[in-house]
């Protein structure tokens, strides 16, 4: 009798998500199962690219915890000139990659980096970020501070921020100025416009 062989860990496809507006509306990209992935939902998202209609195009977008990428694609999809996402798992990336060279000449760029790591290195400034990170890992004070600090923003740059209830909003800069704000179930989402210093 043949030996059973060890379950391996899924590396698979298990999930996907859809780009609901724009060039590519309505097409469906897989997704990786991975801990602590979670992708935004299309109710946040529709409300944020809502919030953003006149502030996509032709801007360029970092998407620092990218994750399913669901917002970096999206924008993409509205014609952002450039995104880069960034994702620390290996694996996640890689698929991030795959679904990028999927979209035709996608103006995109997939990092695999932690997010801290990367930050710490000189910047091209960017017009707008999404900043999503992992839940419970206290990671938004770090990263607000690096992105002013080493300057990843332009001027009058957009930031977004989606963190969990419960969480304490960590000290901004005093001229990033609260833009929109809302939540979903046990998700707080803001947006951000850092005015001229």
């Amino acid at each position: 009798m043949a030996k059973a062989k060890p379950a391996k860990k899924t590396t698979s496809a298990t999930g996907q998500i859809r780009i609901i507006g724009g060039q590519w509306r309505g097409r469906k990209l897989p997704v990786l199962h991975s801990e602590g992935l979670r992708p935004t939902t299309d109710r946040v998202k529709e409300t944020l690219f809502n919030w953003l209609m006149f502030d996509i195009r032709d801007k360029r977008c970092l998407d620092l915890f990218a994750g399913s990428g669901s917002l970096g694609f999206e924008a993409l999809s509205r014609h952002a000139a450039e995104v880069v996402m960034v994702e620390k798992d290996t694996a996640v990336a890689s698929q991030l990659t795959r679904n990028l060279t999927s979209l035709p000449e996608a103006p995109g760029t997939v990092v695999q980096a932690d997010a801290i790591q990367y930050l710490q290195q000189p910047a091209q400034p960017f017009e707008l970020v999404f900043l999503d990170p992992p839940f419970h890992q206290e990671l938004l004070p770090r990263v607000c501070e690096l992105l002013e600090k080493n300057g990843w923003l332009a001027d009058n740059a957009l930031i977004y921020i989606e963190r969990e209830q419960g969480l304490a909003l960590p000290a901004l800069p005093a001229h990033w100025q609260l833009h929109k704000d809302k939540q979903a179930g046990q998700v707080i989402y803001q947006l951000y416009q850092r005015e001229q210093c």
